[in-house]
């Protein structure tokens, strides 16, 4: 087959490897000129994916996967077109902007011609592949969804970092428009990928029917929501447990101990691209589900609510303290900044008149500062520590590290506290 993939991001890139790792001609469409260039140069544009700088090494020379800026020279003849653009969510009003996949989508439909599948992979709002895309591809194209070309949408499912092992390890879910549309998503995602052994599953891993685009679209929100909604529980959980002097860790292992609680881990923050935008895509079209809002705001009281338990050990006060938040990564080992508590944890600080400064391992001096954080560097001075990412550096800190420490609140429960004697050291859903 001849596919396309729109946006070379972190996702898109190691798809568009994966499509065309199966013997297929991949052609990967991207705004950036200098993403484009990298992928043609066999390069990773972008650190951190396992296996990718290999696949590119391997498919670009063979001439497996080319990218380009041009829809006219990726669309017309594609047999598929997959599009992963990214969707933002307004901070303020929570509402989505469909900016770029408008832009994206009009661009495609100026190009697109008969006999293509058409697959959005972005995390949609229920109705939205029905409702705007249909519309306006057919608008756009002259062509008729259903006669002409197919429609589908088809989540994706992966994390940044391990992306290849998370399609072969989760089943793909497609829904279409019609049963014809559905059929052929089904099709084709079974051409272009595999999948491991599930014994857990109740039905075969690989690509499961969903049977609606709806229905589709509604899985993704649906699992990432309930992780944001079991989140707050936790912090919830967290917070009376460490002002009644009980460890809440020990409470949810023991709760999770039976078959039928998940309970999740209190923190610091809920970052990342998903988790703390998809609930706000499903309030969008549900706008009535309290549960879900109101996990969604007590989530992002948590950074504030983190800052202070320092104030708290500092007497009350932390106005000229020298305060360093550790990662500002929004989870161990990835290096991005995406909904990262640090910001909220960073602006709490300075609101109480700290003077805060920022560390993490994976971003230069320089990367921080374009952040407006001011770099730390360890073995410097400081009275007091938040840990907001749990990189793996961290776990074996000791007071020696950050000279001068009287309080360290670990927002991921991922120090050692053998190693912090002599030190306040607290724990988000432990308290004092």
């Amino acid at each position: 087959m001849k596919i396309a993939v729109v946006a070379m991001g972190k996702i898109g890139l190691p798809l568009a490897v994966q499509f065309a790792s199966k013997g297929h001609d991949v052609v990967g469409v991207d705004v950036q000129q200098r993403v484009v260039d990298l992928i043609n140069e066999a390069v990773e544009p972008f650190p951190g994916e396992a296996y990718l700088q290999d696949k590119l090494s391997e498919l670009v020379p063979a001439g497996r996967l080319r990218a380009t800026t041009d829809y006219a020279e990726a669309i017309p003849g594609a047999d598929a077109v997959v599009l992963v653009v990214p969707l933002f969510v307004n901070d303020e009003t929570w509402e989505p902007d469909f900016g770029w996949m408008e832009a994206a989508t009009r661009s495609l439909a100026e190009h697109l011609t008969p006999g293509t599948l058409v697959s959005y992979e972005t995390t949609l709002p229920v109705g939205t592949t029905r409702n705007r895309w249909k519309p306006m591809l057919e608008e756009v194209s002259g062509l008729v969804e259903g006669t002409d070309f197919h429609l589908i949408f088809s989540p994706e499912r992966v994390l940044t970092g391990r992306v290849f092992e998370d399609l072969r390890k989760y089943p793909k879910l497609v829904g279409g428009l019609s049963d014809a549309g559905t059929a052929a998503g089904v099709t084709f995602y079974e051409q272009v990928l595999d999948f491991d052994d599930r014994p857990d599953l109740d039905q075969p891993n690989g690509v499961w029917d969903m049977g609606t685009a709806e229905a589709a679209e509604m899985a993704k929100l649906a699992e990432t929501t309930y992780r944001d909604v079991n989140i707050g529980l936790a912090n919830q959980f967290g917070r009376f447990a460490a002002g009644n002097g009980i460890d809440i860790y020990k409470v949810i292992d023991a709760c999770n101990s039976q078959p039928f609680s998940h309970i999740h881990r209190p923190g610091i923050a809920v970052g990342g691209h998903c988790i703390p935008v998809y609930p706000r895509l499903y309030l969008w079209t549900d706008p009535d589900a309290t549960i879900v809002r109101t996990a969604r705001e007590a989530n992002m009281q948590m950074p504030d609510y983190t800052v202070s338990l320092v104030e708290s050990a500092l007497d009350g006060s932390l106005a000229g303290r020298r305060v360093v938040v550790l990662g500002a990564s929004y989870r161990g080992r990835v290096k991005e900044t995406a909904f990262s508590g640090v910001f909220t944890a960073v602006d709490a600080l300075k609101a109480r008149g700290a003077e805060v400064l920022v560390h993490d391992p994976m971003f230069t001096d320089e990367e921080l500062a374009a952040y407006g954080f001011t770099p730390y560097h360890l073995g410097e001075g400081v009275d007091a520590a938040i840990l907001q990412a749990d990189h793996p550096e961290y776990v074996e800190l000791t007071p020696a590290d950050l000279p001068g420490i009287a309080v360290l609140v670990d927002g991921r429960n991922a120090t050692r506290p053998a190693n912090w004697a002599g030190v306040t050291r607290l724990v988000v859903g432990k308290g004092f």
